[in-house]
């Protein structure tokens, strides 16, 4: 059962509604594991503290009953920065690997890592800026492709181009805990609805900013899909679009014409987006993402399964009515 009653109605038997965990869990990554002394979903997200350790653990057998697990990550000393945000882990060499940034707001966010011998943590920090050369990086999320090389996708700012602001990048992990040193772009920003907000004080200018954040990428019928947040996540203007490529390193491209993945429905779901793919308990790909409550007080988990086409993925959703279970068994 959660473990924060939730004020809503319940679900009918034989559905759910969204959102899924009734309490504040933004940036969700969901983990699957295949160790059966393991839960089988392990969920991570921004926000939540249990005295040292920073990062709300949850975990389930089924996407959808969720109980509390405790704190995630041990925290740095202060001086490295008070926000920690989007977690995201994978396992590799038998132990598991949190990516995350910390900074204090929206200034000196970089990407670190941190170890933990289980999934369910305490994770330690590694000790290794993944990212000192980047004026602000933010959302790694970890893709190992079927030839067993690694690659972190991120968000980092950039004031070249047109429309300046967080962008999309790539680059190799040589191990877990180094980079390459040789980032690529993925996704540059393209539309309007990507405007974080116009002319916004930062780095030293003003600009009209724009935001593409929160990277997670999947390989489908031979090709590799970067599902991605864009706008401000602050409001309902926050929505999903997707890139598409043949390598992950790229060539990108954002699909002209495609409409976006998730958007606000006013009044029922605001500004859903900063998502994670899992493989749900049918082997169907299940997209995880946050969306705030009507009142804007809280950014709270929601699930709805993703189909794939030959035009590429959708989503049925964002919902809010109950969902029968056999859309995600």
């Amino acid at each position: 059962m959660n473990d924060i009653p939730s004020t809503g109605p319940a679900a009918p038997a034989g559905h759910y509604r969204n959102p899924v965990h009734p309490g504040y869990f933004a940036d969700p990554f969901v983990l699957r594991t295949s160790d059966p002394g393991l839960p089988r979903y392990v969920a991570y997200g921004t926000g939540g503290r249990h005295g040292d350790l920073v990062f709300e653990v949850l975990t389930a057998s089924d996407l959808i009953s969720w109980t509390l697990a405790g704190g995630a990550l041990q925290a740095l000393a202060p001086e490295a920065g008070t926000d920690y945000w989007a977690p995201e882990v994978a396992e590799a060499d038998g132990r598991w690997w949190m990516y995350y940034s910390v900074g204090t707001g929206d200034v000196g966010h970089s990407m670190r890592v941190a170890v933990a011998d289980s999934p369910l943590g305490p994770f330690h920090d590694c000790g290794v800026d993944l990212t000192p050369d980047e004026r602000f990086a933010i959302d790694g999320h970890p893709f190992r492709d079927d030839d067993g090389t690694w690659y972190l996708f991120y968000a980092r700012d950039v004031l070249d181009g047109t429309r300046v602001g967080t962008m999309l990048a790539v680059d190799v992990l040589e191990t877990m805990t180094r980079l390459r040193g040789r980032p690529r772009t993925v996704l540059q920003p393209s539309a309007d609805w990507q405007i974080f907000q116009r002319q916004r004080t930062i780095h030293g200018g003003v600009y009209d900013w724009h935001t593409l954040e929160g990277p997670a990428v999947v390989r489908r019928d031979g090709r590799y899909y970067c599902l991605y947040s864009g706008g401000s996540w602050e409001g309902e203007g926050y929505g999903m679009g997707y890139a598409v490529a043949d390598h992950p390193l790229g060539p990108w491209q954002d699909p002209p014409g495609k409409t976006r993945l998730l958007a606000t429905v006013p009044g029922k779901v605001l500004g859903p987006g900063h998502a994670s793919v899992v493989r749900g308990p049918g082997d169907r790909d299940v997209l995880v993402y946050h969306a705030w409550d009507v009142e804007m007080t809280m950014r709270r988990m929601c699930i709805d399964p993703i189909r794939w086409g030959p035009s590429g993925p959708s989503v049925d959703g964002p919902t809010w009515e109950p969902v029968r279970l056999d859309r995600v068994r």
